[in-house]
């Protein structure tokens, strides 16, 4: 049978379930990678593989590949304590075997690698036999010096400060200059209803129509073929589609890099498409100079970015608000542990302050008046009233003697005790309501997984679907003029049927495109 490890890695840059899919789907084509579960709010990937066949570090880079961050997550080892160390001194690589063979000989030790290059020593253990301080004792007894590699206690992956703070500013941006393009097309709507009003009243001529037409101050023409709306929208459109839209243009690139097409592609196509065909029509109108202005959509821009950047931004404020609550509890974890040592009838003989990962089962821990336990145990000396309400709710404080069981993270009051450690690391109880969490947001419902699928197919149907819009409109106008001229409105008769024709196809196949955008909002 295959050998079937299983490693973590954190996964940054993930914004909705597509970026899941997208990850899931790409990592299982793999060859080594059996399965893999990635976690959207706790940002964490759960990768089971054939160590055989591929590395961790191999398997993070692959995610990173796709456009995401990816480190690998040493401190989630199962059952085996693992321990990560620097070690100080080693020269050459018979220091580096001696150090490997006299762990490997120690008595628990399972596994143990060191690299020179990077000064490491990675360590399995099991906790029942031996701890960690024993193994740092036998790499100092060797003549090295060693200390642990410091891990990130402040969970600062489940922080989305960063990215409130850049969708918020991609609002405000788009926001900005959204509204005065609104401000100006729903003034072009009324006033060309007004228009169509005394049209119908007054049976006025077409020539008589247009006059009206451009006698309206925003329709007034600057330069042949320019008039005051198309370039006001023009520059209100430019600083949205530069600042409002950087984040998408990035995220789409890195996806089509990777042939995938996520939500993000679909608003950079619908908008890039949007804004270039609108340019160029006013420079072809300016060319030309055209008595009558090209309808536009620099309206497209602008609304869509506001729309899609409010919906990230309040997406990752729900996410911060869950991963709050996890980093909240991984806070409440001791950070040092005060270890004593006991003559016959516990008489203090020395103690020392060390880090909580270096705490071994068994130990005995000294915990002072107001002081945190760093791990959970049973009491073996003194009286005190413990508050324990971070796990029970229970605001009164609790009763302890020796022989009662104490929870890391819970508050010592009054009384000094000293307690045998129990469950030490991940094994505390803090810990495993830690990782409950975590995995609470790994799963994933059925209908969740559905819609992940979906979403991979959306974007290159909805692309499929505009393309062949434009086609069949070409194609209809060609064979049947009349129904592009029943449908095209502002169609004036100084510019050729074949150019009618087109410019009708792209707006129907733009429009495709852009009401397609707000159905993957709702998709993810």
């Amino acid at each position: 049978t295959k050998t079937i490890s299983k490693c973590y890695v954190q996964v940054t840059g993930m914004t909705c379930a597509s970026c899941v899919a997208n990850i899931e789907r790409n990592l299982r084509r793999e060859d080594g990678i059996h399965s893999i579960l990635v976690a959207l709010m706790a940002g964490k990937a759960e990768v089971r593989y054939n160590p055989a066949v591929i590395h961790p570090s191999a398997i993070a880079e692959l995610i990173r590949e796709l456009g995401f961050g990816a480190t690998v997550m040493e401190n989630c080892g199962e059952g085996d304590g693992i321990l990560e160390l620097v070690v100080r001194g080693m020269t050459c690589a018979s220091c580096v075997h001696k150090i490997e063979s006299t762990l490997m000989k120690t008595n628990g030790v399972l596994y143990c690698s060191v690299a020179l290059a990077t000064n490491k020593a990675h360590i399995k253990y099991d906790p029942e036999i031996i701890g960690p301080r024993d193994v740092i004792q036998a790499i100092k007894d060797l003549g090295f010096a060693t200390s642990l590699v410091k891990k990130d206690r402040s969970a600062s992956h489940l922080d989305h400060k960063q990215e409130i703070r850049q969708w918020k500013r991609s609002f405000v941006v788009s926001l900005v200059f959204c509204i005065p393009v609104m401000g100006l097309m729903i003034y072009m709507m009324v006033m060309d209803s007004q228009l169509a009003d005394a049209h119908a009243h007054h049976n006025l001529s077409k020539e008589e129509m247009e006059a009206l037409h451009s006698s309206m101050i925003l329709e007034y023409q600057l330069l042949p073929g320019l008039s005051v709306m198309n370039f006001l929208s023009f520059l209100l459109c430019v600083p949205v589609q530069m600042f409002g839209g950087w984040h998408f243009y990035i995220q789409a690139y890195k996806a089509l890099k990777h042939k995938t097409a996520n939500m993000d592609v679909l608003i950079v196509l619908a908008t890039t498409i949007a804004f270039a065909y609108s340019f160029v029509i006013l420079l072809v109108a300016m060319a030309e100079k055209a008595k009558v202005n090209p309808v536009t959509f620099f309206d497209t821009p602008p609304m869509l970015f506001v729309f899609i950047s409010l919906g990230r931004w309040l997406e990752h404020v729900a996410k911060g608000k869950t991963s709050e609550a996890l980093a909240r509890l991984i806070s409440l974890q001791a950070t040092e542990a005060t270890i004593v040592t006991l003559g016959p009838d516990n008489v203090l003989l020395s103690e020392e302050q060390v880090d909580v990962e270096l705490v071994q089962r068994g130990d005995i821990v000294k915990v002072i008046p107001g002081g945190k336990f760093p791990v959970d145990g049973r009491v073996i000396e003194g009286h005190s009233m413990v508050d324990e309400s971070l796990i029970t709710g229970e605001a009164m404080p609790v009763t302890k003697k020796p022989g009662n069981t104490v929870i890391a993270g819970s508050i010592n009051q009054n009384g000094s005790l000293l307690i045998s450690a129990t469950h030490v690391g991940a094994d505390t109880t803090l810990s495993q309501i830690v990782k409950l969490v975590e995995e609470a947001q790994t799963s994933k419902a059925p209908i969740q997984q559905f819609a992940d699928k979906l979403s991979g197919y959306f974007v290159p149907s909805i692309v499929a679907v505009s393309v062949v819009t434009l086609f069949a409109w070409i194609i209809i106008g060609f064979v049947d003029f009349e129904i592009v001229e029943k449908y095209f409105l502002g169609y004036n008769k100084s510019i050729s049927a074949a150019e009618v024709i087109i410019r009708f196809a792209f707006q129907a196949s733009i429009t495709v495109l852009c009401i397609a955008c707000p159905c993957s909002l709702g998709l993810a």
